[in-house]
């Protein structure tokens, strides 16, 4: 397994309209680094978010598409996705306010 840090677990938001309607019960959709474990995820979020404290982590890994140009079959990318629920007392994360 790489020497994955905490900056580098948390790629992007996921903005769908199913994360977002989550985001009510405190539940926040990201992509993370393919390699990450659910404690790492827990590590990065309370550290990159202050005030958040995380009450569970649900993974999931996603294969990649089968993606076709012409003749040729490739794949894309492997993909992780995390959902991250907070406890009631936590700060909510700033990044999806406004949204």
């Amino acid at each position: 397994m790489a020497n994955v840090k905490y900056y580098d677990v948390i790629l992007k938001p996921v903005v769908t309209e199913k994360s977002m309607a989550a985001m009510g019960e405190k539940k926040y959709t990201f992509l993370v680094h393919t390699d990450a474990n659910k404690t790492m995820i827990k590590e990065a979020v309370e550290k990159m978010f202050e005030g958040t404290k995380v009450k569970s982590v649900n993974t999931m890994n996603l294969d990649g598409k089968t993606k076709r140009r012409g003749m040729t079959f490739g794949k894309t990318a492997k993909t992780k996705k995390a959902i991250v629920t907070l406890t009631e007392d936590s700060k909510d994360i700033e990044i999806f306010e406004g949204l």
